[in-house]
């Protein structure tokens, strides 16, 4: 028997006595109350796992209360004691929420094996709403780190349209987190507790990626040895996500259009539809407008596609959230690689806050876990950065002279490198010198 807190709520003192003693003998912790005023507010104070409630109380009725707690805490169970002769009162309470009912006085042998059962019930609802919990803030809107207006208005509309069934189309530049947006949406839909599918149409040929997508029938093509279920049947109930989606072949932009029109999709070698109740969530960091005007994308696909657009920010569009992604990644990969590093230093911000992040998230991501591997202290500072991101414009107030020549010269060629991305030999074309002579200022200016 799982152990747990009981809260007793009943204006007979000696039963409300007798009962709590008889709990405590099993292992529980009781708390008692003799009017349901006084049982709402022990409930507000303490985490209680099961209530049993006399139906018979002088200031609300055990029945209305039952309804009450279950709407206000529905991961604890309630089991109403009736007197004897009232046993519609004990259905009306289990049609109000309640986990049961016992007669008073008659039933007393069964008590501590009833409890037991709401006890079990109790627990392992609090163990899969603290698990849905976890699952929240590891795929859910919780994830998503920043507080600019920038992503603060994106997040919104997600939040919205994961409500519904609607196919989302995702768009934004490489590397702005929209897989982490598509598993959001899932996460906060009602498909939440069925299948997520991710996959990168980009990654497959498209044979391939129609046996994947859509499976196949046995001897269908060489090598098709026995059935195979597809993504879109892994993912029935639940959502697919399929990102790259302007990578999609022609051919199966229309079986692809078939699935959003009427939720069926004919597998290789089938000739028998297979139904499936799946919701589409799309993305692309291609102008697909564009794709159309050229004859790479279907139009119709598109406007299925598209009922619902969300273009995600690039990470230059959001600068103040800038140092809580940093902060985020740099906790995370201490954590993974065994260190202490748990400060950002000011000028390591300031440089990253300075560039144009050309990979956005992804490109911070590998920049702030490559310095952290090279910390040798708790502090990130500018030396931890890649050259072209330490080569940034210099900020007003720096050492550097406006009048002095090296000093214009230095910060001419720091401009050079970072518009070639630390591509000194190109670097070298446009000032117009010898890759000897750049490599030569470098070592003098300690641009090296």
């Amino acid at each position: 028997m799982q152990k747990g807190k009981l809260l007793i709520i009943d204006d007979e003192e000696r039963l409300r006595n007798l009962l709590a003693r008889i709990l405590q003998l099993e292992g529980h912790e009781v708390i008692t109350a003799a009017t349901a005023k006084e049982g709402l507010r022990k409930l507000q104070q303490e985490h209680v796992h099961v209530v049993l409630s006399d139906v018979k109380l002088p200031d609300i009725d055990g029945i209305t209360l039952s309804e009450t707690i279950k709407k206000t805490y529905p991961a604890t169970e309630v089991i109403v004691l009736t007197a004897y002769g009232t046993i519609n009162d004990g259905v009306k309470a289990i049609k109000a929420g309640a986990f049961d009912y016992i007669t008073k006085g008659d039933d007393n042998e069964k008590i501590i094996p009833l409890v037991s059962k709401a006890m079990d019930k109790a627990l392992l609802q609090e163990t899969v709403i603290e698990l849905q919990s976890k699952l929240n803030d590891k795929f859910g809107f919780e994830r998503l780190i920043g507080k600019s207006t920038a992503i603060s208005d994106v997040i919104k509309l997600a939040q919205k349209v994961a409500l519904t069934d609607t196919t989302v189309l995702l768009l934004g530049e490489t590397g702005t987190g929209k897989e982490i947006f598509a598993e959001a949406i899932h996460q906060a839909s009602n498909r939440s507790s069925k299948s997520f599918v991710a996959v990168n149409c980009s990654a497959f040929t498209k044979e391939l990626l129609e046996s994947e997508l859509f499976g196949h029938k046995a001897g269908s093509f060489t090598g098709a040895l026995k059935d195979k279920k597809g993504l879109f049947e892994e993912a029935n109930g639940g959502t697919i996500f399929l990102d790259e989606i302007g990578e999609l072949d022609h051919d199966l932009q229309a079986k692809l259009l078939r699935v959003l029109e009427s939720q069926q999709f004919l597998k290789i070698g089938d000739t028998k539809p297979t139904q499936v109740n799946v919701r589409i969530l799309a993305a692309t960091n291609r102008n697909l407008q564009t794709e159309i005007n050229d004859g790479h994308f279907r139009s119709d696909l598109f406007y299925r596609l598209s009922v619902f657009q969300i273009t995600l920010p690039a990470l230059r569009e959001r600068k103040k959230d800038i140092r809580l992604l940093a902060e985020y990644f740099m906790q995370y990969f201490a954590q993974k690689v065994k260190k202490t590093v748990n400060k950002l230093g000011d000028d390591f911000v300031d440089k990253l806050e300075a560039y144009a992040w050309p990979g956005n998230i992804r490109e911070l991501k590998n920049v702030i876990e490559r310095a952290v591997i090279l910390a040798d202290s708790n502090v990130l500072d500018e030396s931890l950065l890649p050259y072209e991101i330490q080569q940034q414009q210099v900020k007003a107030g720096s050492p550097l002279s406006a009048f002095d020549l090296s000093s214009v010269e230095k910060l001419h060629i720091q401009r050079v490198l970072n518009h070639t991305h630390g591509n000194r030999a190109e670097a070298s074309r446009l000032l117009n010198i010898g890759v000897a002579t750049l490599y030569r200022k470098l070592k003098e200016y300690g641009l090296e």
